[in-house]
């Protein structure tokens, strides 16, 4: 077998490499050598696109009554000049996306500490939450871009270990922890959005006040729905449950597939909305959604096994907390009050923020190294 060596490029890497620069077209560099699509630049459709005040102004005739308004840069803590092209939505939909914490739900627990290859993670499960409640608000008039960043940011504040974090943390922070609020107010603070999409965020949860915006009413039942049905479908794929296992109020009204209850209680949204002015869902589906939501509160989040992983989750975290608020020097911040204000309130709030951003392995490895945690006392993964 013929072992290449970094001087001795394969034709594949020759290929991409022969691409660094792209293909001159005229005075035009395109992507690929046979480039063909184009748009008219005369064409006043695609300079309208390309305005954002006329974009704005195209939302507002086109979205329904009630729905919300992008204007200029949006209501913010801190004021800031608009963006060139993109609405004030689409600009916190953007920085939400990009932001460390959007990226570290990859490694937080959905349901499973450390699933298997196809079992969703926290970020996943806020990707088909943005798919649910798009789709919601598109056909609703709604505006999308706004639905879009609130449920793509609505988890943003969740600890390791999914939701045994926030019981984790609730003895450190006054009022207790609640992923919701601190995603709006710690997690997502520096990234400066708009009132609305953080009010979304803050109350996304049902037992939360109810949102300012319709967007945000839709996003709490896109959640809702998504992982009612996606939580099933990894607990089955875990041999966990079985389809047949479901209520027969759930699979008659709904089905036994994600496709077919994902769409069940879609349209169920949209047509009573429709109906009524109200971001609900009619009594026939709200009672399979209810039912579905407590069978799987039942076999799958309150079961022994999850119970335990839930223990491990929680005196893992709440040693770690008090770890770090007592060596306060070990926090990635270089602040050198910080490091002398030992034990103090300071230190706490500054060691309660650093756990709760972790990932599952980075506190489970911090947990082994700094506190020499015992191996078989970490949660790991599925028990069957």
């Amino acid at each position: 077998m013929k072992v290449v060596t970094d001087d001795t490029p394969t034709s594949r890497s020759a290929q991409w490499a022969a691409t660094m620069e792209g293909f001159a077209h005229d005075e035009v560099v395109r992507a690929h050598r046979n480039s063909v699509a184009a748009l008219d630049p005369g064409d006043p459709r695609v300079v309208a696109a390309s305005n954002r005040d006329a974009r704005e102004g195209q939302s507002d005739e086109l979205l329904a009554g009630g729905a919300t308004r992008a204007h200029g840069a949006g209501r913010r803590a801190r004021d800031e000049e608009p963006d060139t092209f993109r609405t004030c939505f689409e600009r916190d939909r953007d920085r939400i996306l990009h932001s460390t914490s959007f990226r570290r739900l990859s490694g937080k627990t959905q349901v499973f500490v450390f699933p298997d290859d196809h079992m969703r993670t926290r970020l996943t499960h806020a990707l088909e939450v943005a798919q649910v409640a798009t789709s919601i608000a598109r056909t609703l008039g709604l505006n999308v871009a706004l639905t879009d960043a609130i449920a793509l940011g609505h988890d943003c504040g969740h600890g390791p270990g999914g939701h045994a974090s926030e019981e984790a943390l609730d003895p450190f922070v006054e009022g207790g922890f609640d992923h919701a609020t601190w995603g709006a107010d710690v997690s997502l603070r520096p990234l400066n959005l708009c009132l609305e999409t953080l009010d979304g965020i803050r109350n996304h949860s049902w037992s939360r006040p109810a949102p300012l915006s319709p967007e945000g009413e839709v996003v709490s039942w896109a959640d809702r729905i998504a992982y009612v049905c996606h939580d099933f479908e990894d607990a089955a794929s875990a041999g966990l449950v079985r389809v047949d296992d479901l209520p027969g109020l759930v699979s008659d009204r709904c089905g036994t597939s994600r496709r077919q209850q994902l769409g069940a209680f879609i349209n169920a949204v949209i047509a009573t909305t429709r109906e009524t002015g109200l971001i609900g869902m009619d009594s026939r589906h709200a009672e399979a959604l209810g039912a579905f939501r407590a069978f799987n509160y039942e076999s799958i989040y309150m079961r022994d096994a999850s119970r335990l992983q839930a223990a491990r989750v929680v005196g893992m975290l709440r040693a770690l907390v008090e770890h770090f608020a007592a060596h306060p020097d070990l926090l990635p911040e270089d602040d050198e009050f910080l490091r002398d204000a030992v034990g103090s309130p300071v230190a706490l709030a500054a060691a309660v923020s650093y756990v709760a951003g972790m990932t599952d392995r980075f506190a489970c490895r911090s947990a082994v190294t700094l506190l020499e945690w015992p191996i078989d006392q970490l949660p790991n993964g599925i028990d069957r």
